[in-house]
């Protein structure tokens, strides 16, 4: 029987786990999905294949972290392939300034992500957790850090900077900007859907999280998040850019930082504009004015943000949709472009409709794709890259 080495991608949550297991090979292939939800209460394991269709399904019971990952990689050991994982990468929100690029995890590399919780307080902690406990169950399995802000990493210093007194700067408090691994799987895949790379390009990742970037020659210029995935565009509860007199207030009014950070992460953005949801799809459907209000603002401060990342290409050449809403909403796509048409975005209606990947008519100066996100490829790709040219063999402390 042949024995196919496999490559584990992770990305947990506080009461999930997602994951997937890719071919370790030159261009990962995906084998399969797995799935973990209602961590700490009715846990619920789902496993599908590469086509979508249900492989396994079961109710857990009440399981942690640490008990979901014993049934995971008891479930890949009992499949009639002979699997044998060599490799989990993980995604991790915050690289911070120092990590850059993928990262085999040591001791000392896990302590210092470990380190920079405090800038991204509610992500952070989940995405480092499954690391220490795979290698518990698995003592020799490499293990390699991927990082949401790096591929933003090398913006020019006048995009990152705050104007803040140098001393805090120096503390880390600059712009990150995130969904690095979106970006960069769609910068990768282009030559799939066009013939040259756009010199001046606008990727809109939309979805429960989304986020603008401008990406010049092939780099990061600028892109709507910040020093968090707060800032920026409306999302799904998360408030968007927030003028700062307005947590000053709300301290003045006694709130704590633990009830900021509830309505910032988890009670603003779509719904706490509708009251109804923050799922796009459900507004679109609702005939309230709520809901129609929160698609407005959503809209509005799309274009806002776009303006000013167009402003700084000095030009467009291409806009690529994205994401959740970017891949799903034609009704979106079409009155966000729209609302750029002074810009040289004209939006083949019929093509939108379809969701082609090309949805611009023939004679639009700026072209517009729909082109699938797959951040779980992307990190399968750069394991494969970092452990294929290194022996470095990765040990993480169980304390």
């Amino acid at each position: 029987m042949v024995t196919h080495d496999l490559i584990l991608v992770v990305n947990a949550g506080s009461s999930s786990i997602k994951c997937a297991l890719f071919t370790n090979q030159p261009t990962p292939e995906i084998i399969c999905h797995i799935y973990v939800t209602g961590l700490g209460s009715h846990s619920h394991f789902l496993t599908k294949d590469s086509q979508g269709s249900t492989l396994t399904e079961k109710t857990l019971g009440n399981i942690n972290h640490e008990q979901a990952f014993a049934h995971l990689l008891a479930w890949i050991e009992q499949q009639e392939n002979t699997y044998n994982l060599i490799a989990a990468g993980h995604r991790i929100v915050h690289g911070g300034q120092q990590f850059t690029t993928p990262v085999l995890v040591t001791p000392t590399i896990y302590q210092q992500l470990q380190q920079l919780t405090p800038l991204a307080p509610l992500h952070q902690p989940h995405n480092l957790a499954p690391i220490p406990i795979l290698q518990h169950f698995k003592h020799t399995l490499q293990q390699v850090a991927c990082f949401d802000t790096a591929f933003h990493s090398q913006q020019p210093e006048i995009a990152q900077l705050f104007a803040l007194p140098h001393a805090l700067r120096k503390q880390g408090l600059k712009r990150y900007g995130f969904h690095g691994l979106s970006y960069e799987y769609i910068l990768h895949s282009l030559p799939n859907y066009l013939d040259e790379l756009p010199k001046r390009l606008i990727v809109a990742h939309l979805g429960n999280g989304a986020s603008l970037t401008a990406i010049q020659d092939g780099r990061s210029l600028a892109t709507t998040m910040g020093l968090t995935a707060l800032d920026g565009l409306v999302m799904g509860t998360r408030c968007g850019t927030l003028d700062p007199g307005v947590i000053l207030y709300l301290l003045q009014q006694g709130w704590s930082t633990q009830d900021l950070e509830k309505l910032l992460y988890h009670q603003s953005g779509l719904l706490g504009l509708s009251g109804i949801s923050n799922d796009m799809q459900v507004l679109l459907q609702s005939e309230t004015p709520q809901a129609a209000l929160a698609i407005e603002v959503f809209i509005y401060r799309l274009i806002w943000e776009f303006g000013a990342l167009v402003a700084t290409l000095q030009g467009l050449d291409a806009l690529i949709f994205t994401g959740g809403i970017g891949e799903h909403s034609a009704i979106i796509r079409s009155r966000v472009c729209e609302k750029l048409h002074w810009l040289g975005i004209h939006l083949d209606e019929l093509a939108n409709q379809q969701s082609r990947s090309q949805i611009s008519t023939k004679d639009s100066p700026v072209s517009i794709w729909v082109i699938p996100t797959d951040e779980e490829k992307n990190i399968a790709q750069q394991v494969y890259n970092l452990i294929n040219t290194s022996s470095t063999s990765i040990i993480i402390s169980e304390n």
